[in-house]
């Protein structure tokens, strides 16, 4: 099954739910897509964290860090 097919079949699924059941689809699936975006940040921020402690980062200046990316 191809991903736009599942997307289909989800979509379709979806227009046989109640309203009320859509609105507790739509809270579940926000809730969801929030906590990976908090998962998705901490790793990131760990990542950061790994690279400034092991050296290869080094703290700047709004100022400075507008510099490099104008250069």
């Amino acid at each position: 099954m191809t991903q736009q097919s599942a997307f289909a079949d989800v979509v379709e699924a979806a227009d046989r739910l109640t309203a009320e059941e859509k609105e507790t689809l739509i809270q579940v699936l926000q809730r969801r897509l929030a906590e990976a975006r908090r998962e998705e940040m901490a790793q990131e921020i760990a990542a950061a964290r790994e690279e400034f402690q092991a050296g290869q980062c080094h703290p700047t200046t709004p100022d400075d860090l507008l510099k490099e990316i104008l250069e």
